[in-house]
């Protein structure tokens, strides 16, 4: 993916080095859970309960560490998708006659707190609405290619767009339409309601990246293939397969692997917000 020289975004809070607690304890099984829950979208409070429930904190080195150079270069890589998802999403905004209100990103290394509660490495890349900050600890591109086998940098531009995606959400009124169906109707209702949210976010990140493509020439021979890795290894039902060796279909709360894979190389291919509307498909 070509992404280095271009320009690189502002709202951006770099919080890495800076020395803190560190949650331990709850073993490998729960953190790789928390991780796969977080980075499709989950509730990075509930996650972070279910990782730190019992598990005592270890004091992090005091003070800033120096970064390393790789821990840099993903650093200027987030920022500089950042960018280009503000360029695309204030021009299409701008075509809908609206104003696009940028994000932030926090950049953080082992805890951070955010709006929506402490979070944790453990926990992935996550959005939360109540500050509407997104929130990225840069191991995990290196997580993201060891334990979910989606190498690569257009896999990462991906994770960053999804999650933009969702503050995209929340200025559209979708993350509010989704609160009211959890608080108001059963579990079931509530998990569609999920999946929709989940299959839109991916359509969104498609597309963002169809637009920058488009303007700014980014993709490169097998960039595709990781993008379509990294969605489709996040599915539901692959997930509680290699977990339960089964699957509950009614528990789904962020679609299969090939619904997620088909929203966002829908995105991805047309570039067409109307054509995203995944709360009112009849088919997902």
């Amino acid at each position: 993916m070509r992404w280095r020289g271009r320009r690189q975004s502002e709202n951006v809070e770099d919080r890495r080095g800076v020395g803190g607690p560190v949650a331990v304890g709850g073993g490998i099984g729960l953190m790789i859970m928390a991780l796969l829950v977080a980075f499709m979208g989950g509730d990075p409070r509930q996650v972070m309960q279910q990782a730190q429930q019992g598990a005592p904190a270890a004091q992090g080195p005091g003070g800033e560490a120096e970064l390393s150079p790789e821990e840099v270069e993903a650093g200027e890589f987030a920022k500089t998708i950042l960018a280009d998802t503000e360029d695309v999403w204030t021009e299409l905004f701008r075509q809908a006659g609206r104003r696009y209100e940028k994000p932030s990103m926090v950049l953080f290394s082992g805890q951070v707190q955010s709006a929506c509660g402490m979070a944790s490495a453990a926990s992935g890349p996550f959005y939360c609405p109540a500050d509407k900050k997104l929130y990225l600890d840069t191991s995990f591109f290196n997580q993201l290619s060891q334990q979910l086998g989606a190498p690569g940098d257009f896999a990462q531009a991906y994770v960053i767009a999804h999650e933009v995606g969702h503050h995209v959400q929340n200025l559209l009124g979708y993350t509010d339409q989704v609160e009211q169906v959890r608080r108001t109707q059963s579990e079931t209702q509530a998990n569609l309601a999920s999946v929709r949210l989940e299959l839109q976010a991916d359509f969104f990140a498609g597309v963002m990246l169809h637009h920058a493509q488009r303007s700014k020439d980014i993709l490169e021979p097998g960039d595709i293939e990781e993008g379509l890795r990294a969605a489709s290894a996040i599915g539901d039902d692959r997930l509680q397969r290699q977990s339960r060796g089964y699957v509950v279909p009614e528990s789904f709360t962020h679609g299969t692997s090939e619904q997620r894979l088909r929203w966002f190389m829908k995105g991805l291919e047309t570039g067409d917000l109307s054509q995203g509307d995944t709360f009112n498909a009849d088919q997902l």
